[in-house]
């Protein structure tokens, strides 16, 4: 490409970083912050329950008796699962559906006595989770987070041909000449943080999109149109209040038809056999389930790990306790198979500590370029408008930025939406008000007819 045309194309992908990265920053900040302590869910979930752990073993009584303690202690109360102890001195956790709605996890010690309870949605992680995925603001957080994922994925984008080195050498690409400092050290802390954190980040972001509303509605769709679909959806995602993890739901749920005659005790003798990663649980026949239909007339052993690739399920026959099915993550669809995969890295638990560690850095990178990004700003902006990069005199020259925002709109959807609303913005109502065009860098027009 002669420089002629790679004036005008830089210039362009540079203002379109610049929007891209102003309106995600307050995201960045925030989703790394609490995508990074979600990270460590397990390890909080264990200090919340450390008064439930290491308990005297003497006198100990089976998990039926110790169902009955936690139904007993709340009168009306719907037995949803048993969480089976890690340790021989872990409490059990009997998790209920209360009367009057909401659920509690209930924590039952090994003589039977009731020491303790929990509301599962007002714990650290279900609280750092409700940020991470919806601002605290509902349905329209999490549109808010699936639009700024989707202008972070054209912000690295642009911001990789932007770092491309052009002849360059290594120092300021690979490395950040801090010596050099002021503005070129910022710079460069930032282009080469950005190049570093790059593949982390997308990986990050697209894992992200089967839990959005928009995008996962669509994918689903796209799913039951293709015949990809091999069992219930297990993870929360789209507009359909089906595959969602719905708590009031499940809260609300009671077993349906006559207790089951083999007990519980049986049942966990067979489940210790397999093995279950924690948190491994037993639910009674006609249990409410976390997505899908109830459980079926069957006791089911299963996990709660946030490792969907070791996720599997055993069912027994309620009269005999004897094993009637089982399933595995091997036997659901190959897509079904990515999405638990990109999940449980997502999550930092598909290799334990070191995937743990890597988010944390790829938090801190983000964090990073959010930090950096906006001090370059602040350095550069004029006091009389927002400091946009100048726009290029030459649309013509532009065709391939005009193809890869066109591919990006077609795979995400609120980005096109989004592009769609800047258009008319700047096409019908910033020509009526020159002062905010000149303000935001949009060259002035005469006003469309309308």
């Amino acid at each position: 490409m002669t420089d002629n045309n790679r004036v005008p194309l830089y210039r362009t992908i540079w203002r379109w970083h610049f929007y891209a990265g102003l309106f995600v920053i307050p995201f960045v900040l925030i989703l790394s912050a609490t995508g990074a302590a979600y990270l460590f869910k397990p390890e909080l979930d264990h200090w919340e329950e450390r008064a439930w752990r290491g308990l005297p073993t003497a006198g100990k009584v089976d998990a039926d008796a110790q169902v009955a303690a936690a139904l007993a202690a709340n009168p009306g109360a719907s037995f949803h699962y048993y969480r089976i102890p890690e340790a021989p001195g872990d409490a059990a956790v009997v998790h209920i559906g209360l009367p009057g709605g909401g659920m509690r996890d209930i924590a039952v010690s090994p003589q039977g006595k009731v020491i303790g309870a929990a509301d599962p949605e007002q714990r650290i992680s279900a609280w750092l989770s409700r940020i991470h995925g919806t601002l605290l603001i509902g349905r329209t957080g999490r549109l808010l987070v699936e639009l700024a994922a989707s202008w972070a994925i054209v912000m690295i984008l642009t911001g990789l041909y932007l770092w491309w080195p052009r002849g360059r050498g290594a120092a300021g690409v690979l490395w950040p000449r801090l010596s050099l400092g002021g503005r070129m050290a910022l710079r460069d802390l930032h282009a080469v943080t950005g190049f570093w954190v790059s593949g982390l980040a997308l990986i990050l972001l697209f894992t992200a999109l089967p839990w959005t509303e928009v995008w996962a509605s669509g994918f689903r769709t796209v799913r039951a149109e293709m015949g990809w679909v091999s069992g219930v959806q297990d993870w929360k995602g789209g507009a359909n209040p089906h595959t969602a993890h719905d708590h009031h739901a499940m809260a609300a749920a009671e077993p349906a038809g006559p207790p089951p005659r083999a007990r519980l005790e049986y049942i966990l003798l067979r489940a210790r056999a397999e093995h279950m990663p924690a948190p491994a649980i037993i639910q009674p026949p006609g249990a409410p389930n976390a997505f899908g239909p109830p459980n079926g007339d069957v006791w089911t052993l299963t996990t709660l790990t946030q490792n969907r690739p070791l996720v599997r399920k055993v069912s027994y026959d309620p009269e005999t306790s004897l094993e009637v099915s089982r399933s595995g993550f091997a036997d659901k669809h190959a897509i079904d198979r990515a999405v638990g995969y990109g999940i449980a890295w997502h999550e930092g638990q598909l290799f334990g500590l070191a995937n743990q560690l890597i988010g944390v850095a790829t938090a801190l990178a983000l964090f990073t370029l959010a930090i950096s990004g906006f001090l370059m700003w602040r350095r550069r902006r004029p006091d009389d408008a927002l400091g946009a990069p100048p726009a290029a005199r030459d649309p013509a020259k532009l065709k391939g930025v005009a193809a890869l925002i066109l591919l990006l709109s077609a795979l995400l959807p609120l980005l096109a939406a989004s592009l769609i609303l800047l258009w008319i913005v700047e096409r019908l109502i910033l020509p009526r008000l020159p002062r905010a065009a000149r303000w935001l860098g949009v060259a002035a027009k005469a006003p469309a007819r309308l």
